[in-house]
């Protein structure tokens, strides 16, 4: 049952764009000195978590090469690493007596993750689970520091369970038993007395969730959303008097919202009730507010909402993508301060911590290096096009380079993100910078099947996989060529994982298009990638594409494997040897059958790599690779950046 007491407060989309409003921006300052290996050095900072007395912020960054635990004053100063390790860490989580911070680790990307605790104050390091057959993911301490929730999953298993560790009895309990193959119970929240967790269990397929509670004590757990239809449920966080979970749910109007759930009566009360993608977070430690995060086309800006009068208020922090930090909460104990995320088009994702009594911002971490300069990258514009079947907008960030004639003959990139239930954000993207300091034009463009625009977007590819995502792909092409900037026999389609099988469908399908192809880390043959990815990705595939016997007509028209006679653009395929999701032999079948006919295909294997590239050197030896192969076959236009056009 649900109260509706919110209305629409955030501006409506834009109207379609004309593609000539797009202009370069003219700007003596700026020269084409980027280089890859410098901008692959700007520091990546991910997870972060409060220390109990509020004076420490452990955070993980790739400050050495490799994605370790570091640890730095919440005031600001020098950080110092805590853990020395060549594995990728993530998901720091501090213990609430402070001996002790978990995290998870895996095995050169296979995402066979293992959780670990360190010692902030000696380095000891403890591998708590130690199972290299099963997954162990999100570790969240009971508020007394006794136990540890956590995800497991075996790695022959498409399911998610929750299992809670005894760190004093040493012994495991599995909270929850017996989900469905397509069901996976993950996210795992323990309520201020340590009695119960609330959890979420998500349907494979990605239209149905719901929220449950389970009893420690007991391991029952009770459904806490009933409902007709298909609609997501998410649980984001539990009041601290144990009364209400802030959820975040489709149910409304088809967009996520925000919502008070009350435990004992099942009832909502909608805090939001907008056309954008709305996001709960957290409750303040005194539970009289709470923060959610909006994303507008994009951008996404962080709320602080008091419950009591229900005005909420955006946090003053800059542009581009904004969002809470720090597991298990944001906020320090006292309430005082709140840990955020930024990242912008020209400022690589850094900690900020904003105080909540003088409403200053604080930045804690610099991932900046010297040499590269804010101003040298490029702001995108925002725009929006109509799909080709008429039936969407589409949006996409473009980025047009400084000092650029509008004289038709400079190349462009077609950036195709992954997913397909993600969204290109305003963030920092170290390739489409350098590639635009470099004087290519690149258009991201969110096609349907992406996150961001409502339920019916979201789910407009379901069984039409490479169908109606690729026209929306293509109209980008289209759309840029009309802003009179770009050479139409220069352009480039490149995209990672789902934007690796688009690039595949679109050099495939509509092969005159494109000059150069780049899939990276992509799939290629729905029936091969079906039978060796990661169970939880096959049933995820199986739930949006049908049965493979049933259905085979499908899966043999958007398998590109079978029309690579059709491809005319040269290729580089950059693939990880440890790679999970889609696995190197998708990418090796491409280049066989191109090398067979004669075709021009480059390959990269890294071996120590999985779904995608964490190592530093990795990501500059692939990219660096990927950036001279474009500029030999698809070189840039001299445009000599005269400021006049």
């Amino acid at each position: 049952m649900s109260v509706l007491t919110a209305s629409q407060t955030l501006p409506t989309p834009q109207v379609i764009t004309d593609p000539k409003e797009i202009t370069s921006r003219p700007d003596a300052r700026v020269e084409r000195n980027l280089s890859i290996e410098k901008l692959y050095m700007t520091r990546q900072v991910g997870g972060a978590t409060w220390s109990p007395d509020g004076n420490t912020v452990a955070f993980i960054t790739n400050l050495s090469g490799r994605n370790n635990l570091w640890l730095v004053p919440s005031i600001g100063g020098w950080p110092m690493q805590l853990t020395v390790s060549d594995q990728r860490q993530t998901q720091p989580t501090w213990s609430p007596d402070g001996k002790w911070i978990a995290y998870i680790s895996d095995y050169d990307g296979d995402e066979q993750w293992d959780i670990f605790l360190v010692s902030p104050k000696t380095g000891q390091v403890v591998n708590l689970t130690n199972t290299r057959e099963i997954a162990e993911e999100g570790p969240t301490w009971s508020p007394d520091g006794r136990y540890l929730a956590y995800m497991v999953k075996p790695k022959i298993s498409s399911v998610f369970e929750i299992d809670v560790y005894d760190t004093i009895l040493r012994d495991v309990k599995h909270l929850t038993t017996g989900a469905a193959k397509d069901r996976m119970n993950v996210s795992p929240i323990w309520s201020a007395d340590g009695k119960f967790i609330v959890y979420t269990q998500e349907q494979s397929k990605g239209t149905d969730s719901n929220v449950f509670i389970a009893e420690l004590a007991s391991a029952q757990s009770t459904l806490l959303t009933p409902h007709n239809g298909e609609h997501t449920y998410q649980a984001d966080d539990i009041s601290p008097d144990g009364k209400h979970v802030l959820i975040t749910s489709n149910v409304v109007d088809g967009y996520d919202n925000v919502g008070l759930l009350e435990i004992a009566s099942k009832k909502i009360r909608w805090i939001t009730s907008d056309k954008w993608r709305i996001s709960g977070e957290s409750f303040s430690p005194d539970g009289k507010s709470l923060t959610y995060s909006a994303n507008l086309d994009g951008n996404t800006d962080i709320y602080l909402y008091d419950i009591a009068s229900g005005k909420a208020r955006a946090l003053p922090l800059p542009k581009g993508v904004n969002y809470v930090s720090g597991r298990t909460s944001p906020f320090t104990r006292d309430g005082g301060r709140l840990l955020c995320d930024h990242t912008g088009p020209t400022a690589p994702g850094d900690l900020w911590v904003y105080d909540l009594a003088d409403g200053k911002s604080l930045q804690l971490t610099h991932s900046l290096v010297g040499g590269v300069r804010s101003e040298d990258m490029v702001e995108p514009y925002l725009v929006r096009y109509p799909s080709k079947d008429g039936k969407w907008t589409i949006s996409a960030f473009v980025y047009v380079p400084y000092n650029l004639p509008r004289n038709g003959e400079h190349p462009a990139i077609v950036y195709v993100h992954g997913g397909p239930t993600s969204q290109t954000m305003n963030t920092f993207n170290r390739f489409v910078q350098y590639m635009a300091n470099q004087g290519y034009v690149v258009i991201a463009p969110n096609y349907r099947g992406s996150t961001g625009y409502g339920k019916e977007f979201q789910q407009a590819n379901l069984f039409d996989m490479g169908g109606g995502d690729l026209q929306d792909v293509l109209a980008a092409a289209d759309w840029i060529r009309q802003t009179g900037y770009v050479d139409p026999k220069k352009l480039i389609l490149m995209g990672g994982s789902y934007g690796g099988y688009l690039t595949m469908m679109g050099v495939t399908k509509a092969p005159e298009a494109w000059a150069a192809g780049v899939p990276i880390v992509p799939f290629v043959n729905w029936f091969t990638e079906i039978q060796n990815e990661d169970p939880v990705l096959q049933q995820s595939d199986l739930a949006t594409m049908g049965d493979p016997v049933k259905n085979k007509a499908l899966y043999e028209d958007r398998s590109p494997i079978n029309f690579v006679d059709r491809i005319k653009a040269p290729l580089y395929l950059l693939a990880g040897g440890n790679d999970p999701r889609c696995p190197k032999t998708e990418a090796q079948q491409v280049v066989d059958a191109v090398k067979k006919r004669g075709g021009v295909v480059e390959y990269k294997v890294y071996e120590n790599e999985g779904h995608g590239f964490s190592k530093v050197e990795n990501q500059i030896d692939a990219y660096q690779r990927v950036a001279d192969f474009l500029k030999a076959h698809v070189p840039p236009a001299d445009c000599g950046c005269s400021l006049i056009e």
